[in-house]
């Protein structure tokens, strides 16, 4: 499939693919796994284990001489096949297995191998207490996603291959063990329980897990299939607030998918240090303890369900029908991501649904934009890894929703119903899906995925419109602005879609009657016109917003603040606002403001909020103002940072009591301290404010700890603000030491990088040298906040550590992240150091300015009152 798609990707967007990239294949099948066990003891102190994995291999051709599996860091101690032992050689990443006797067709052989494995560096994780934590659980987990599973056990590591498994684990008696599928068995043999997990479903390498803990067990289920959750014991609560509503999504997806939950039972095991957000192996999902929600946190954080919600629909897209190739991974990844949104429309409302889907499309976008452009499905890359990004996720869930919209919904499901029930337990690439489509619809839906799946990027719009009173005509000029016109092959980049553009009249009662006209968009500049019984009220383009794109609207001010106030759809009042937000001005600042307090949709309200802050008129402060007042917290949080745009005294004044006071939001709160820290900070505002900002964080350090550190983190941010500070560099620093919970001394370290860009030679140096012994740990968290961190810094110094972290992380994430920060300092070395004042006295100039703006705006709208009247 990846012969489908063409480049288009233009000279500004960043390249995917660094250097070392290759087209990447399954390897030759010597023939079918019919099954994998594994039989192991774990020594939990002395982070090692031992055993044997078991093969059973159904060969596909004759007089095979030698197997090659994969294999790193473990000791291979025996190799045989029955009871004959079999000559190998062994590399340290894969395992050569010589055989005495050539395969024959139809022959099954079991390849039975010891070995051992001391200190894992990946695959599958120790945690355990030490100096610095004496409060860490003991725990044992894995991660296999997504070439991890030869790290602790020898199997043909690639997603095609699917079989049945077993695990049987000796464990001390005070620990619980859980593994994919069913317990047949458990045994004790003196010290040390014996728990036997069978999973009946076949299945890939990387979804085997294996979970080991001292965890409280809560029970619940599903049409009587249990459904359990493990946590840490004393988080009992936390587990039922986080994972309550399991059993309800099981029913949800089942029917949405068309297929019953297919596993005999479902595991949520929350495990501390988890390098991942969650894994969805198969009936056993692995999440992250920082998911668990207290009382407080639950108000406004609605990711811990998207979490729940996302590794479940797994078990459908991806468990159930597995993909056969990395580069297909868009198939789950995207259904995941999708499966989200669905989750919200079906418990939430459609509006939280579309906005949650429109954040989905920013993330992309941002992306795009900022990090590099690719193809949804390809095949070159350096290691799978690096596959998942926004553009698997993100963008896939927002492909799923196109072909949705294209279909309709009965189609669309009839479609994913097919997709599923005709390759469960198989393995898919995305010709299946499209295959699916035409098969249950009878639409072949190519172009679509011609244009979003197998090419980078999507459409920019510009969209004009005129009203030519004389003849009862709309016009409105649609212009795709991703491209050059300059560039003889800009055609290539050009897309072709229908596009539904509604125009809005006012009815009785305050209603709105929408009238919809599809259009063909597919040259770079096109002009539609037409024929009204009247002049429209407004103008919604792309009417339901199901297209992915980014769109600018040029409409008159009258029409924009019409659609602001009246268009159904949300993501178009959001258009309407981002409108207005460009336009500026005093009626602008006077309609989003009207918003801010009226919208019943609280996205809405965020969204307006944002767009005040961007308004450099004195009115724009006030009239978010009543923001800080609403009932809900994302919109509070939202008018927060909005305030803190302005950098003035007033704006202190106005952040200061809720900084200090707090809020019963975490994330309100944490975002008022930031405030603080960047209003104070400015060059605007009294020097006096950064000595009793610093002395507010300090307290807020000691005081505020909670539920994951999110208040102190929020003060590490504003602290990281003040970037001329010695104070704030030993504070910060202070809490970089092992001994800080982790989320808090996270959040310090990618602080140190920020921070940096304004410290004196003496203290960069202090901070660099607390960055090269942090590159040094090997938790993967910490690498990731020390490269982020480095990324942001102006020395060539970052560079050196930089490449460190590059030639000694064992993980593909940290190293494309390292690289990438390379270039950016690189890139910020370069530029002009003139800048930074340059930057100075234009904030200087934009404040003088936006004072005399205000001012005139506020005679010319005193002028118009005295001239109506």
């Amino acid at each position: 499939m990846s012969h489908f798609f063409f480049d288009s990707e233009a000279k500004k967007y960043k390249s995917f693919e660094l250097a070392g990239a290759r087209p990447h294949y399954n390897p030759d099948r010597p023939g079918q796994v019919e099954h994998i066990f594994l039989d192991l003891i774990l020594d939990i102190p002395g982070q090692s284990f031992s055993g044997t994995c078991q093969i059973r291999l159904n060969p596909v051709r004759n007089g095979i001489e030698t197997l090659v599996l994969d294999a790193v860091d473990l000791q291979i101690e025996e190799v045989k096949i029955g009871r004959t032992q079999q000559p190998f050689d062994y590399d340290g990443e894969q395992l050569h297995i010589h055989m005495k006797q050539p395969t024959q067709v139809g022959k099954v052989m079991t390849v039975a191998i010891a070995y051992s494995v001391q200190q894992p560096q990946r695959g599958l994780y120790f945690v355990q207490p030490d100096a610095h934590y004496p409060q860490k659980p003991t725990q044992v987990w894995t991660q296999g996603e997504d070439e991890d599973s030869r790290f602790w056990f020898p199997c043909f590591d690639y997603p095609g291959q699917l079989a049945t498994s077993e695990l049987r684990v000796g464990v001390p008696k005070a620990y619980t063990a859980i593994s994919n599928g069913e317990l047949v068995a458990t045994e004790v043999k003196g010290k040390q329980k014996i728990y036997h997990w069978l999973q009946r479903q076949v299945h890939p390498t990387y979804l085997m897990t294996l979970a080991v803990g001292q965890f409280a067990e809560i029970k619940d289920e599903w049409q009587g299939k249990p459904v359990t959750y493990y946590v840490e014991k004393g988080r009992e609560a936390q587990a039922k607030l986080t994972m309550g509503k399991t059993p309800r999504m099981i029913e949800f997806f089942s029917q949405y998918y068309g297929f019953p939950y297919a596993y005999p039972k479902y595991a949520q095991v929350c495990v501390d240090d988890f390098i991942f957000g969650g894994m969805e192996n198969t009936s056993t999902t692995l999440l992250t303890d920082r998911c668990l929600l207290d009382e407080r946190a639950a108000l406004d954080n609605r990711s811990s369900e998207s979490l729940v919600a996302h590794e479940l629909a797994h078990q459908w897209f991806g468990d159930l029908v597995v993909i056969k190739h990395w580069s297909h991974a868009w198939i789950k990844e995207g259904m995941a991501s999708y499966a989200e949104v669905m989750w919200i429309d079906h418990e939430y409302g459609a509006d939280d649904a579309a906005y949650y889907r429109l954040q989905e499309a920013r993330h992309y976008f941002n992306e795009d934009s900022n990090r590099y452009r690719r193809p949804v499905v390809t095949h070159v890359y350096r290691e799978a890894i690096e596959l998942y990004d926004r553009h698997l996720y993100e963008k896939g869930a927002c492909i799923y929703h196109m072909i949705r919209a294209e279909l309709g919904d009965e189609l669309f499901w009839r479609a994913i119903h097919t997709f599923v029930q005709d390759h469960a337990h198989q393995t898919v690439e995305t010709i299946d899906l499209l295959r699916a489509i035409e098969k249950s619809t009878g639409r072949n839906l190519l172009f679509l995925f011609d244009q979003y799946v197998y090419r980078g990027g999507h459409p920019e719009y510009k969209v004009g419109y005129i009203w030519d009173a004389d003849h009862n005509m709309a016009k409105v000029t649609v212009t795709q602005t991703q491209i050059d016109p300059k560039d003889k092959d800009s055609a290539k980049g050009l897309f072709d879609l229908k596009i539904p553009i509604a125009f809005g009249f006012l009815r009785e009662q305050q209603s709105v009657e929408m009238q919809s006209f599809s259009v063909r968009v597919h040259e770079q500049e096109q002009s539609f016109y037409f024929s009204l019984p009247e002049k429209p009220l407004l103008i919604s383009f792309d009417q339901g917003n199901h297209t992915l794109k980014q769109v600018t609207l040029e409409y008159p001010l009258p029409e924009l603040k019409a659609q602001l106030q009246y268009d159904p759809d949300p993501l178009s009042r959001i258009d309407a606002a981002q409108a207005l937000g460009k336009k500026g001005g005093l009626e602008s600042v006077n309609a989003l403001g009207t918003a801010l307090k009226k919208d019943p949709f609280w996205g809405i309200r965020v969204e307006v909020a944002q767009q005040l802050a961007t308004i450099k008129l004195d009115q724009a402060l006030s009239a978010l103002k009543p923001g800080l007042k609403d009932p809900e917290a994302r919109v509070r949080r939202a008018v927060v940072e909005a305030i803190a745009i302005f950098k003035t005294d007033e704006s202190y004044k106005v952040i200061k009591p809720l900084a200090e006071k707090g809020d019963p939001s975490y994330y309100v709160e944490a975002a008022a301290l930031q405030a603080m820290g960047a209003i104070a900070a400015s060059s605007l505002t009294a020097k006096s404010q950064q000595t009793k900002v610093l002395k507010l964080l300090k307290s807020v350090l000691k005081e505020r700890a909670g539920w994951n550190e999110v208040v102190r983190s929020g003060a590490i941010t504003a602290l990281s603000h003040l970037k001329t500070s010695v104070a704030a560099v030993d504070l910060i620093l202070a809490y970089t030491e092992a001994g800080i919970p982790q989320p808090l001394r996270l959040a310090a370290i990618r602080a140190l990088g920020s921070l940096s860009t304004g410290q004196p030679p003496a203290q960069l140096e202090r901070i660099l040298e607390r960055l090269s012994i942090l590159v040094g740990e090997p938790l993967f968290l910490t690498q990731m906040a020390v490269s982020s961190a480095l990324g942001q810094m102006e020395t060539p110094k970052a560079i050196g550590l930089l490449t460190n972290l590059v030639n000694q992380t064992p993980d593909g994430r940290v190293r494309r992240l390292a690289e990438e920060s390379i270039k950016k300092v690189q890139s910020a070395l370069g530029s002009n150091q003139a800048l930074k004042s340059l930057q100075e006295e234009l904030q200087q100039l934009q404040q003088t300015n936006r004072d005399l703006k205000s001012r005139v705006e506020e005679l010319e709208a005193k002028s118009r009152s005295t001239a109506e009247k």
